[in-house]
C-alpha cells in the first residue's frame, strides 16, 4: 500500500514539475511579446513626434502666407475684413421640420411620414451620440 502511495506522490510531483516547466516557458514567451509590443509603441510614438514636428514646420504662418501669395491667381485668398461678416438675421437657415408624434402615441396614420419617425436601435448598439441626432 505504501509503495502505491509513493508511486502516486512521485507521479504527482513529476506532473507538477512538467506543468511548472511549461508555465515558465509560456511566461517567458509572453514577456518577450510584451517587450516587442512596447518597443513598437515607443517607435510609433517617436514617429508621431517627428510627424507633429513636420506638421508644425509646414504650417508656419510666414510659409503659408508666401504660398498664398504665390498661388493668388488660382486661389484668390484674401485676408478677412469686417465687410465679410453679416448679421445672423441675414443668414438663410432651413425651416424647422414639424414635430412628429412619439411612437407610443398610436398607430402610424396616413399623414405621418415613416422615414422621419425615430428609429429604435437594436439591442447591443450604443445609444445615439448628440451629433447623430442633429439633422
Amino acid at each position: 500500500m505504501r509503495s502505491v502511495l509513493y508511486l502516486l506522490t512521485t507521479l504527482a510531483v513529476m506532473g507538477m514539475a512538467f506543468w511548472a516547466y511549461r508555465e515558465n516557458y509560456s511566461t517567458q514567451a509572453a514577456l518577450s511579446d510584451m517587450g516587442r509590443v512596447q518597443r513598437e509603441i515607443a517607435t510609433l510614438r517617436e514617429d508621431l513626434g517627428v510627424l507633429r514636428a513636420e506638421w508644425a514646420y509646414l504650417n508656419r504662418p510666414d510659409r503659408l502666407r508666401e504660398l498664398a501669395n504665390l498661388n493668388f491667381d488660382k486661389l484668390r485668398l484674401v485676408p478677412f475684413d469686417s465687410s465679410q461678416y453679416v448679421d445672423v438675421v441675414q443668414v438663410g437657415f432651413p425651416a424647422p421640420k414639424p414635430a412628429m408624434p412619439a411612437l407610443n402615441d398610436g398607430p402610424i396614420l396616413p399623414g405621418m411620414d415613416p422615414e422621419h419617425l425615430p428609429i429604435e436601435r437594436p439591442a447591443g448598439y450604443p445609444p445615439l451620440r448628440p451629433q447623430e441626432r442633429t439633422p
